[in-house]
């Protein structure tokens, strides 16, 4: 049984605390979820960061950074 996208996510960011850029996020995922959308991973990030567990920042022209919240 795979991992739910947005545990996924959440294990990926808190493996790079930095944060990661929403292409790189894509590509890594990309690889387990062959099925999965660049506009589906916009709408998990979106849930994530409306329940306060990520924060997405606009980080060049389009490219955005999502970064891990920690508290």
């Amino acid at each position: 049984m795979r991992t739910p996208l947005h545990t996924a996510i959440v294990e990926l960011l808190a493996k790079n605390p930095s944060g990661l850029t929403d292409v790189e996020i894509y590509e890594k995922l990309k690889e387990q979820y062959e099925e999965l959308s660049f506009n589906q991973l916009m709408k998990i990030l979106l849930k994530l960061e409306i329940n306060g567990i990520v924060r997405v920042t606009r980080y060049q022209k389009d490219t955005l950074k999502v970064e891990l919240l920690t508290e």
